[in-house]
């Protein structure tokens, strides 16, 4: 029998997180540390994003270096995961049958959102790994009904991974790179996001552009807090929550990262 598994959200942060993982990093390893070994990983990246939900049907899944101007050592990195068609076959049957709408790519591999976290977690890449894309035109909305579609697979054993960033402003990144502090909103926008989550307040969370404090600038774009609302989603109706790790990485990356455990039958 496949134990049941939470719901993840975890950061990536800059690709030299995967060089420096430092206190997120140690977090997500401490956390994997817990998990009974899950039959799949489900991973949804900022990274892969699509008009439609897209599972990838890969054996083989090719690292994706997909980072300009970083350091060498960044490219000879490789995570040996594989693919499982089976697996992926039941993620496209949840989404069909919660009447969304799904396509497959047979050579999709794992960007630097995926495999950097999942390098940390499953170093030895012996859990299959199932990609699958986020839809930022879609909005939260969409994301966390995406993750709904995926709640009922944690009681077959699949680990279902939303990776992101609680904040992601490039212009600030690039400007705190020659030096710099962390503006006030990096720690509102968190703390904020945080509070609702413990609260359950769905509604505040799918609405955070109008209701959070430096929404708007926490993510001029809404890609990277989406797998935020996917995992979320997975967690099933009224999941129950904690945000295993709160911290800053280069001045203006939150990289809080969440479990969610269903409360209730998906």
């Amino acid at each position: 029998m496949n134990p049941i598994q939470p719901a993840l959200f975890v950061p990536h942060g800059a690709p030299t997180f995967a060089l420096r993982p430092g206190a997120a990093g140690a977090a997500l390893v401490a956390k994997a540390a817990t998990l009974q070994l899950p039959r799949a990983i489900v991973i949804v990246s900022a990274h892969w994003d699509t008009a439609v939900p897209t599972v990838g049907f890969a054996e083989k899944l090719e690292t994706i270096h997909d980072f300009w101007g970083f350091p060498e050592a960044l490219y000879a990195i490789r995570y040996p995961a594989t693919g499982c068609p089976e697996a992926s076959r039941e993620v496209v049957a949840a989404l069909e049958q919660a009447g969304l709408p799904v396509a497959t790519d047979a050579t999709r591999g794992l960007d630097h959102g995926a495999w950097v976290p999942l390098r940390l977690m499953f170093p030895d890449a012996e859990v299959p790994v199932v990609p699958l894309s986020v839809q930022s035109r879609g909005g939260p909305e969409q994301a966390y009904a995406l993750g709904r579609a995926l709640a009922p697979l944690a009681a077959r054993g699949f680990l279902i991974v939303g990776s992101g960033s609680i904040t992601h402003n490039l212009r600030d990144y690039q400007a705190a790179s020659s030096g710099g502090q962390t503006p006030a909103y990096v720690r509102e926008f968190a703390d904020w996001l945080a509070t609702q989550t413990t609260a359950g307040n769905l509604p505040a969370l799918l609405d955070y552009r109008r209701q959070a404090p430096g929404g708007m600038q926490a993510h001029p774009s809404e890609e990277h807090l989406l797998p935020f609302h996917v995992a979320l989603g997975a967690g099933g109706g009224h999941p129950r929550s904690q945000r295993f790790h709160a911290g800053i990485d280069d001045y203006v990356i939150a990289m809080d990262a969440y479990a969610f455990e269903q409360g209730e039958p998906a």
